[in-house]
């Protein structure tokens, strides 16, 4: 075996070393005798000995080396080992289970005539199985997994004739790997003649192979899964008006800028009439999936509600489905109102939105009415009674809704934006602008007052002006 040869070697150039330097020692100390001590010394001789003794300890060094190299390429490329060489390299080029299993078709049963058996012991499931040989018998199966439970120890061990450990690989019939829950046992009549310096190549090498696999199955999985978000964002945006509808005598803008691929914000125009139109601007409560399911379910609860002039049924109806889908932490804030060109005003309900307000005209220049909230968080809470506001409109009037994105971005300072009178006064230079320009400035605000930081919420904002 290689480590033998390997043992062998050593040895016979340590004894070659030592035999040459007693000679070089002898052949340079004169054993003359000496008349006078004073006149004779031994250091030369014996500093030429131990130069030539370190040269020659390089040589020795350099000649076992290359010997080494040449032992254990002799030793794992030749006979029997080399099939077990030849399928530790080729492993390497493996990522995936696939991969895997055709070099074990490749390798092992066609050209080793080994039977194989491929099992995950944290599922009992079995991954790979030789066909019509030993490991595909259900008693070979149902012995190794009661001889090897699913928390034995990583390491490679040899199997004997009744399918148990055996201490000595000279009665070995078949090894196995177990690493981290995975056991790979190969059946092979003539394991014993595998130099056994092949194996622990061989154990670490198939934990490099499982490193592997699960680094590309989470990368592909990963990879799946921002698919299925951009998908899930674009049916999301499928619910959002594409455009703008038109509308007599009131026009709309609007801004959506989800902090992830999807959002829990949401809004809509839906024309009622020649005179009525239904807006509404909501927030669902946290991020990702759970909350684009709220969100959708929403819209389409509102979009197919036939009577849409009844706004506390409407929110009865997305409170009762919300509250359907068990989720018990998800609920909505929403604006919901009717603005009728008619009667000049507003229906509304804001349930617990905090920024819905209208920009009016007045003698000394703009000034704010808010829309304050007269009812509770939707889909988690009782409802009581719901009361639909009313708040009368004039010609130029502009109504913003916004989510709490937008009020709340800070500065440097921590200083909410909402809080300040930057806020309040770009909202009312903005209110002589149309919707668009209106929200343009707002917008602009937003990334000033930010730093062109990273946001840290969802931003969308509904704006409709009033031409009366």
């Amino acid at each position: 075996m290689y480590k033998m040869r390997r043992r062998v070697a050593l040895m016979t150039i340590y004894v070659t070393l030592a035999v040459s330097f007693i000679l070089l020692a002898v052949y340079l100390v004169p054993q003359t005798k000496v008349n006078d001590y004073r006149t004779y010394s031994n250091v030369f001789p014996i500093m030429v000995a131990g130069v030539l003794f370190c040269l020659l300890l390089l040589a020795a060094s350099t000649i076992y080396s290359n010997l080494r190299q040449y032992m254990e390429k002799k030793s794992m490329t030749t006979g029997e080992t080399a099939l077990l060489d030849t399928f530790i390299t080729k492993m390497r080029f493996c990522y995936s289970l696939e991969d895997f299993t055709t070099m074990i078709g490749d390798f092992l049963e066609r050209e080793g005539d080994c039977s194989v058996l491929y099992m995950d012991r944290t599922t009992n499931y079995i991954l790979y199985n030789s066909p019509a040989r030993l490991s595909n018998a259900p008693e070979t199966v149902a012995t190794v997994r009661m001889n090897f439970s699913d928390n034995w120890k990583d390491g490679i061990y040899f199997l004997g004739d009744n399918l148990g450990v055996v201490s000595s690989y000279r009665k070995a019939r078949g090894f196995f790997i177990a690493s981290e829950g995975q056991h790979f046992f190969v059946f092979c009549r003539y394991t014993r003649l595998f130099d056994m310096e092949v194996y622990p190549r061989l154990f670490e090498e198939f934990k490099r192979f499982q490193t592997r696999v699960k680094t590309i199955s989470s990368l592909s999985e990963i990879s799946e899964l921002s698919k299925e978000w951009e998908q899930l964002a674009a049916a999301q945006q499928s619910f959002l008006p594409p455009a703008m509808p038109d509308v007599k005598n009131v026009n709309f803008a609007a801004y959506f800028r989800p902090l992830i691929n999807v959002s829990g914000d949401y809004y809509t125009v839906l024309p009622i009439d020649e005179h009525k139109t239904l807006i509404m601007l909501g927030d669902v409560s946290g991020k990702g999936l759970a909350a684009a399911l709220v969100m959708g379910l929403v819209m389409n609860t509102v979009k197919t509600k036939e009577n849409k002039e009844d706004l506390p049924g409407m929110l009865v109806a997305v409170d009762a489905a919300i509250k359907s889908m068990h989720l018990q932490d998800k609920y909505t804030v929403v604006f919901i109102g009717i603005i009728d060109t008619q009667k000049m005003n507003i229906r509304y309900i804001n349930a617990s939105m905090s920024d819905p307000i209208i920009i009016t005209r007045s003698p000394t220049g703009h000034r704010i009415k808010p829309l304050s909230s007269n009812c509770s968080i939707i889909g988690i809470l009782p409802l009581d009674e719901l009361t639909v506001a009313e708040q009368r409109l004039f010609s130029g009037d502009v109504i913003m809704m916004a989510s709490d994105g937008v009020s709340e971005v800070m500065n440097e300072e921590g200083v909410e934006l909402g809080d300040t009178e930057l806020f309040e006064n770009t909202i009312k230079s903005a209110a002589a602008k149309d919707p668009q320009g209106f929200i343009d400035d707002i917008v602009k605000l937003i990334f000033d007052y930010n730093g062109n930081k990273k946001l840290r919420d969802d931003v969308t904002m509904l704006v409709a002006k009033v031409q009366g």
